[in-house]
């Protein structure tokens, strides 16, 4: 089936990217649409829009039959899900390809496997993939995570089987709030995602976050590098680049292999990414998870490879075969992205949907902005506060950083609090300028350093 018109089942700027790469390919985009993004870019960049509901997700980007409906009225011959909403679930896959229509991404068998974090960690293990040291598989109770957790030693990590985006998850230090803790989060995990299973993870003290881009056609597998990812609040990414600093030639060699490995014991088809837990101090890497989607974070290794990766996942969607080779894959520079929210980084990051009055955005080949805002746009609040992603690319990191350092005080967001005042701060701070930075950085130095979360230092702004 050779694919002509693409359905984009998603909103923001990753709909805008998807619009953009099809348009690229020469493909017709239908963009679905709640009522509280009738006047998107999405919207306005689309050959054609179609209303699929209310302003609530669960009535309009959730909802599985209004989709597909808005699919086959159109007469799309694929399905973009983007990253979010229904992009890892595997009944939605399932669905698209019953309406005989193209999925843009693997399988839904793929996806739930992959999705349920036990069983992604087995098949990691059968793959020779490095685990971290845990549960081997979802735990029956407290009591008998609580004789886990003992084994491998505190401080453990309880997190949701099939969770994501940080939630489910709890660190507990000591066996005497073990069980409390077990309790809420298998609540919290039931109440996320309709599942309350959890398993047991050590916590990896000062580990870095890394993880592998990957594409895949089900019979050809290749890597296009990695990512750092370390710089996280509340476990959600901040901050991102490629390649990961300070990372030995040989650890990196085994790093994206062992992610090839595991995407070609499964068949994996279309664009996802391995993640890790990486440990300077011995060079160990664990795997955490693999997001069977395009990520937010996915720029920066297009701006160090060459590769559009949105349009190797349609090409692939197609029928297509992957024309790249392994060897023709290789490192460029260096480059960064920074997420603006709509936030107040000087309020603990409070939420601020609203008018953008006015938007001015850092030009040059080096530098690139993905957004779903323009002047007048409103913001809405029913949705993730991501804005726009600026990603700057240098021949090194301290010409990156550099870069970066400009096209943040060039980039002006007026009408409504953003997290650009936070970038600019890291983006010239020792700690993250050297590269001495973890998982735990950012909560750190945000209360230490920065003035805008309720104490610190003013640094940089």
């Amino acid at each position: 089936m050779t694919i002509r018109s693409v359905l984009i089942a998603n909103r923001g700027e990753i709909a805008v990217r998807i619009n953009r790469a099809a348009k690229a390919l020469g493909l017709r985009t239908i963009q679905v649409y709640s009522a509280a993004d009738a006047d998107s870019l999405a919207v306005r960049l689309a050959d054609e829009a179609v209303l699929i509901g209310p302003a609530a997700a669960k009535k309009s980007y959730l909802n599985i039959e209004a989709i597909l409906e808005a699919a086959k009225a159109a007469q799309a011959d694929a399905v973009h899900p983007g990253y979010g909403f229904l992009a890892e679930n595997g009944d939605f896959a399932d669905a698209v390809v019953a309406a005989g229509m193209r999925f843009v991404g693997p399988s839904g068998d793929a996806i739930r496997l992959l999705g349920d974090k036990v069983a992604a960690r087995e098949a990691a293990r059968k793959a020779g993939v490095p685990t971290v040291p845990g549960s081997d598989g979802r735990v029956a109770d407290a009591a008998a995570a609580a004789v886990i957790a003992d084994g491998i030693g505190f401080p453990v990590m309880i997190k949701a089987a099939a969770g994501g985006g940080g939630r489910g998850i709890r660190i507990i230090q000591n066996a005497s709030e073990f069980e409390s803790q077990f309790v809420q989060a298998s609540a919290e995990a039931a109440a996320a995602f309709g599942d309350g299973g959890l398993y047991i993870e050590k916590v990896i003290s000062a580990a870095r976050h890394i993880e592998v881009q990957i594409l895949g056609d089900g019979e050809n597998f290749i890597h296009c590098f990695e990512r750092e990812c370390s710089l996280q609040r509340r476990r959600q990414k901040v901050w991102e680049e490629a390649p990961a600093f300070h990372l030995p030639q040989e650890v990196r060699e085994r790093l994206c292999a062992s992610a090839v490995d595991l995407v070609r014991s499964v068949r994996y088809s279309g664009a996802g990414t391995v993640e890790y837990l990486y440990d300077d101090a011995t060079r160990n890497f664990y795997f955490i998870e693999v997001n069977t989607r395009i990520q937010v974070e996915h720029p920066v290794t297009e701006m160090i490879t060459g590769i559009d990766l949105v349009q190797e996942m349609l090409k692939i969607a197609g029928g297509a075969k992957l024309a790249i080779r392994q060897d023709d894959v290789s490192i460029a520079g260096h480059a960064i992205e920074c997420r603006i929210n709509a936030e107040d980084p000087f309020k603990d990051f409070q939420p601020w949907p609203g008018k953008i009055e006015s938007l001015a955005v850092p030009a040059g080949e080096h530098v690139r902005f993905d957004t779903l805002a323009f002047d007048g746009y409103t913001v809405p609040p029913f949705y993730d506060s991501l804005i726009g992603k600026l990603i700057v690319h240098g021949d090194t990191r301290e010409q990156c950083l550099l870069r970066l350092s400009k096209a943040l005080a060039s980039l002006d967001i007026r009408g409504i609090p953003t997290t650009v005042p936070l970038h600019r701060a890291l983006s010239i701070d020792p700690g993250v300028v050297a590269g001495d930075v973890n998982t735990r950085f950012l909560e750190g130095w945000l209360q230490t350093e920065f003035a805008g979360n309720g104490g610190g230092k003013a640094v940089g702004l």
